[in-house]
């Protein structure tokens, strides 16, 4: 929050044609050496370290220090910071960040997802939708045709765009029913908001077959996926 309210700051093209900034950097800088302190005999993988790309577990912990780098550097608001902890290609526990909207959202021991604002915690639950009026999320930056064609089988009250890994905590708290994606994510994009929906009664599924989005993955790609209540009726 000190780059984003700070002055103009250098954004750089990684080789992947993605940003990054200071920010992006300082972020994964801290938030590694607090892991790595807590949880000495996790595997960490993180977005800024190429190096932990390469590495296999069963058992890891997975970051994003800046999801929504193009919100962040547009200072749009909509960026999050993404921390999951993954088991056997589950992510059990989440935490998503979204410190220009003080919202933390995150996962307890006993599996239930909640969320803090102001010092204030509730417990989340997705919505039971009624699928003659369902509300739509989907990204703000990757919103495309194939995208908007999807979301047209269904029966939409209302289609708002939103950034980064908050898509899949407005279907977490009931603010959305359905969040499409049909576009390239990283599992350390995904697997955070991932948890914290699963943990508000939610579910994410590969598009192509309707399975359970896994982690763990060789390349750590994501297939295209549908997050939602378990009330959608999918299409």
């Amino acid at each position: 929050m000190e780059v984003y309210d700070g002055p103009d700051f250098t954004v750089k093209i990684k080789g992947d044609q993605s940003p990054v900034t200071e920010a992006d950097e300082a972020a994964d800088a801290l938030i590694s050496a607090g892991l790595r302190v807590a949880f000495p005999d996790v595997v960490l993988i993180t977005e800024e370290q190429v190096g932990s790309h390469g590495l296999r577990a069963e058992t890891f912990l997975i970051v994003d220090p800046l999801d929504g780098t193009k919100e962040f550097v547009q200072r749009r608001g909509d960026f999050t910071v993404n921390i999951a902890y993954v088991e056997n290609g589950v992510p059990l526990r989440g935490v998503v960040y979204a410190p220009a909207q003080g919202r933390l959202f995150y996962t307890r021991a006993d599996g239930v997802s909640v969320e803090e604002v102001g010092g204030e915690v509730r417990e989340i639950r997705v919505a039971n939708p009624d699928n003659a009026a369902l509300m739509v999320v989907a990204s703000k930056s990757h919103r495309d045709v194939a995208t908007e064609d999807y979301i047209a089988r269904y029966n939409v009250k209302e289609s708002r765009s939103a950034g980064s890994s908050l898509k899949f905590c407005l279907v977490a708290t009931g603010e959305a029913d359905l969040y499409p994606r049909l576009g390239r994510t990283m599992e350390w994009d995904t697997a955070a908001g991932d948890a914290v929906l699963r943990g508000a009664g939610g579910v994410v599924v590969r598009m192509d077959d309707h399975r359970n989005l896994r982690y763990g993955k060789e390349g750590w790609e994501n297939p295209f996926f549908i997050a939602f209540s378990p009330g959608v009726n999918l299409k």
